[in-house]
Order: structure tokens, then sequence, then C-alpha cells
């Protein structure tokens, strides 16, 4: 038998023995922090629901990024709320639109960061759908086509004004390709796509619809996220997205899919990043404000989870105060 011999307890004994063994680790390098770009001057207006993050003006969100940059965090992912929404999202692929303002605003005063954008249609349309609404269609089924072309001008425009990535959130079939197409034929054929490849139809997107200001007005989005209880599916999409030209793929929400995270860097060879959404770090923070869990420990645990499947890159809220942690 091996007990005596084999005590697996020796290497717990202290916290230097734990840190030596440790198998995951965590840097703030592998951090991405969602953050939301809102119009006007000196806004900062923090959200109800997730407590600590904000809709920042630009000149505010300058400042955010400069403390990003500062931590060692890897980068930003940026959403754009407009001044104004139409049925065409036309915001969402304007030159001169929210996004595309903030990308120019953080490239010059701070050309070191690493900025990743959110294509999507959700934050600009008037009804908070991802793409085109057929006329009287009031089940939400987007047409996916048509939405295509909104979708690379989009893309198009955040690697004009400077964007490092670009980061496809709208589960529309084949807008990895028209993306990939768009770029190359406009010189931006090192503009790597971070495709959100398996998202998923979830309830802890919550939080995130009152930050983005992007509730659907009617029907829901389950014709085009997926169903959550489909595996094999989600490696699929993952599989077609990786053959239309994206670089590197994401699962999204992360707790929830640690498994799907798990098989994905099993089964594909590229970066896998993992998006801690508004919804687990919004429970985090009530049960931690409530008294009922640690919140430095709870944020810490469920971090590692992310990273010990497989996920080499986490989006996250808890991004800043994760990197002070890690010091």
């Amino acid at each position: 038998m091996p007990f005596p011999t084999h005590r697996l307890r020796r290497l717990r004994t202290t916290g230097r023995l734990r840190d030596l063994v440790r198998e995951t680790r965590l840097s703030p390098a592998q951090f991405i922090l969602p953050l939301f770009a809102c119009p006007g001057e000196g806004v900062r207006r923090e959200i109800g629901a997730m407590p600590g993050n904000y809709q920042l003006s630009i000149d505010e969100l300058v400042k955010e990024c400069a403390d990003v940059l500062s931590l060692g965090i890897g980068g930003v992912m940026l959403f754009g709320l407009p001044e104004s929404k139409d049925e065409i999202a036309s915001g969402a692929y304007d030159e001169n639109g929210i996004v595309q303002r903030a990308v120019r605003a953080l490239r010059r005063e701070l050309p070191d960061l690493l900025i990743v954008t959110d294509v999507c249609n959700c934050e600009y349309t008037s009804h908070g759908h991802c793409g085109l609404i057929k006329d009287g269609d009031l089940d939400g089924v987007v047409d996916n086509d048509a939405t295509l072309q909104w979708l690379a001008k989009t893309a198009l425009s955040h690697a004009r004004a400077g964007a490092d990535i670009v980061a496809p959130s709208d589960m529309m079939d084949g807008r990895v390709g028209a993306i990939r197409q768009a770029l190359d034929a406009n010189g931006f054929e090192k503009t790597p796509i971070l495709s959100y490849a398996a998202k998923f139809a979830s309830v802890f997107y919550g939080p995130f619809r009152e930050a983005a200001e992007s509730t659907p007005q009617f029907g829901d989005r389950r014709s085009y996220q997926m169903d959550p209880a489909n595996a094999r599916e989600a490696m699929r999409e993952i599989e077609l997205d990786l053959e239309e030209g994206a670089d590197m793929i994401m699962v999204k929400p992360a707790m929830p899919y640690l498994d799907l995270i798990y098989r994905a860097r099993e089964r594909f060879d590229v970066p896998i990043a993992a998006y801690q959404v508004s919804g687990e770090y919004s429970m985090i923070m009530a049960a931690a404000r409530n008294g009922w869990l640690d919140q430095d420990r709870a944020m810490m645990e469920s971090l590692t989870s992310i990273a010990r499947a497989g996920a080499g890159i986490i989006l996250t809220y808890f991004a800043k105060p994760a990197a002070k942690l890690l010091g």
C-alpha cells in the first residue's frame, strides 16, 4: 500500500511549498478587461448590476486604460453605446462611431495598449437584436446573410481606426469568412480575428444588457446563439470558424461551460479565450457584499478554474483587482 510512504499532504504544508508545485498559474497578461465607451465628456457612470464597472466617456476611457497598462493587463475589449440607434445598426460601422473614436483616441494616447473590439450590432439596433430583422418578424429571427455585410463593414472600420484584434460576437453563420475577406481586401490581412465561436444563449448575460443597453425589444436570441445543452455542436461551430479564418476562438460564458473549454483545448491547437461574463461577476460580487463569500478568494478561484480548463486568455471584469492581487 502506498501510505505511509506516499503522503500527498507533504507538498501542501506551507504557502511556499504550495506556490512551488502549483500546476495552474495566473498572470495579468492573460486577462482582457471589457469596457463600455459612451458619448459625452467626464462621464463615469457606474453600472448598477456590476459594481466597480462603468460606462465611460472617451476621456475617462483613456484614464482607465492607462491603469490597465500600468497593471500589466493583457488588453481591453471595447463595447460601444451610440448616441442614437436605428434598424440598420448604422452606428456600428460609422467611421466616426463611438468605438471607432475610442480606438483612435486610445491608439494616440496609449500606443502600447492591446485593443480588441467587439463586432456586433445589438448595441446599435433600435430593436436590440444582432442583425437585420425582416419587416413584421416579431420573433427576433435575424436575417443571417444580410447581416454579414454589416459585420464586415464594422470590423473593417475598427481595423482602420487602429484595433489590434476584431472579435465578432453575433453568431451569424459565415461571419468570420466575410470579415476575413473584407479585412484582406483592404490591406488588413495582418489583423487577427478572435471569434466568439461557441456563444450560448445564456441567462448570465443579464447585467451586461444594462451595461451595454442592448436588451432585445421583442423575442430573444435563441435562434442564433447556441442551446446550452449542445456540446458537440459547439465543437462544430469552432471548427467552422477556424476554417473560415479565425485566428483565436472563444467560449462564452466561462464557468458554466468549463467542460467545453477543456474539450476545445484538447481538440484545437489555437489560442483559446473564455469570457467570464457579467452574471458570473455579479453573482460573486453580490455574495461577497452579503458576507457569504470572501471576494478575493472567490475571484481567484473562479479565474483559476477557467485557466485550469484550458483557456489561455480570460476576458473578465475582475481583471484589475485580480492583477493587483497577483502583483
